[in-house]
C-alpha cells in the first residue's frame, strides 16, 4: 500500500459523502407530487453511498496501518 492507496480511500469517502448529500437533499424535497419511485431511488442511493464511505474508510485505515508498519520498520 502507498500514499496513492490512502488518496484513493479519501477520494472514495469524499465521493460517498457527496452522494449522501445529494440523496439527502432529494429526500428532503420530497412532497405529495414526488414520484414514489424517485424517493425510493434516493433512499437506495443513500444506503449505497453509506456503504461506499464505510468501505473507503476501511481502505484508509488499512493504508494508514501499512504506512505505520513501514515507518516502524525503518525506525
Amino acid at each position: 500500500m502507498s500514499i496513492s492507496t490512502l488518496q484513493t480511500g479519501i477520494a472514495g469517502i469524499n465521493n460517498g459523502l457527496d452522494g449522501i448529500r445529494r440523496s439527502a437533499t432529494q429526500i428532503a424535497h420530497t412532497d405529495n407530487t414526488t414520484n414514489p419511485a424517485d424517493t425510493a431511488r434516493a433512499l437506495i442511493d443513500l444506503r449505497t453511498n453509506q456503504h461506499q464511505v464505510e468501505a473507503s474508510a476501511k481502505v484508509v485505515k488499512a493504508a494508514d496501518e501499512m504506512l505505520g508498519s513501514l515507518l516502524d520498520e525503518r525506525a
